[in-house]
């Protein structure tokens, strides 16, 4: 029960009830909401200051994971940084030295990134510095990729050009070994079976019976099969590519025709004695770039060391060649 308030009236000497006036009891109400809301909000205030509302416990949360997996991130970062390291080590030392390219030049794989501020975007936030750090670190990362990525599309085709030519390079010995009568000639001044005078012989006489197997020395193409070549009579040309031809006279038949494509061994022609020749023997030279040079130093594909001993010893004695 409300307490009823009395005051003492001097006039008539007694208690009279207080009366409060409507305007009285609305500021009285008034002010006891205000005073409540005012402490409510006081002790919402005290109590934020001491337990987090669940959505910012999310956040917080969410930011510790975050700086977690950037921490992870760059550990793998500097990871692929060191293998990166090792790569470009073996690529200049080893992969573009071998066939014959001029090494990235360090300025070059690890140049960074010039102009304008190319993180303007990222500043301005709580993490700013750390964003800003994995996103350059990525970027730099990325362009040594790239570099490294290019260089090895370019060993990759000195690779294949270095396969093609050491399959199109003579190699082999034209007529096969457990065919071979002998080494009649070798390369150098011989004396001619007709005239007997001292003579440039600019290929090897290899002597074996009519029809002994011709085989190509390399891989390539037949560019003649005819008798049209003065004293070389039934011969066939072989352009190899990479500036290297080949040459096989004297024989009695063919086995392939102009325009034919060759591999190393297959059979191309058979011995013979025509043209300019004193008995069956194969004629055989080698070109490079149009001048003939010294086939001798073309069968490192099928002889041992003793046997390229043997036939060195056998080419470079002088004697008559049989052509």
């Amino acid at each position: 029960m409300a307490k009823v308030k009395y005051y003492y009236d001097s006039e008539t000497l007694s208690y009279r009830k207080i009366e409060l006036r409507k305007r009285d009891k609305f500021r009285k109400m008034f002010v006891f909401l205000l005073a409540s809301i005012l402490l409510g909000a006081l002790m919402v205030f005290g109590l934020y200051q001491f337990i987090e509302p669940p959505k910012q416990k999310v956040m917080q949360r969410e930011l510790e994971n975050m700086k977690l997996h950037y921490e992870l991130l760059d550990k793998k970062m500097n990871q692929a940084v060191g293998v990166l390291d090792e790569l470009q080590t073996r690529d200049n030392n080893i992969y573009r030295t071998y066939f014959e390219a001029n090494p990235i030049s360090e300025e070059q794989r690890k140049a960074g990134f010039g102009g304008v501020n190319r993180y303007k975007s990222l500043e301005g936030f709580n993490n700013s510095d750390m964003i800003i750090d994995v996103t350059k670190n990525l970027d730099i990362l990325s362009k040594q990729l790239y570099i490294q990525s290019k260089s090895l599309d370019e060993i990759i085709e000195l690779a294949e050009g270095k396969e093609k030519m050491l399959a199109s390079i003579p190699a082999i010995q034209p007529v096969s070994k457990e065919d071979l009568t002998r080494m009649a000639s070798g390369y150098g001044w011989r004396s001619d079976p007709f005239t007997k005078a001292r003579k440039m012989h600019k290929g090897m006489d290899f002597t074996s019976p009519k029809g002994t197997p011709i085989y190509a020395t390399g891989n390539g193409k037949v560019i003649r099969a005819d008798n049209r070549a003065s004293g070389f009579g039934k011969h066939i040309r072989i352009d190899h590519g990479f500036g290297y031809v080949t040459l096989y006279a004297h024989l009695s038949k063919y086995n392939v025709k102009k325009g034919k494509k060759v591999k190393r061994g297959d059979l191309i022609g058979y011995v013979g004695s025509t043209g300019r020749s004193k008995g069956p023997h194969l004629h055989y030279e080698v070109r490079y770039n149009g001048r003939a040079i010294n086939p001798i130093n073309f069968y490192y594909g099928d002889l041992s060391p003793e046997e390229f001993q043997e036939m060195l010893k056998t080419a470079s004695q002088e004697g008559q060649s049989y052509d």
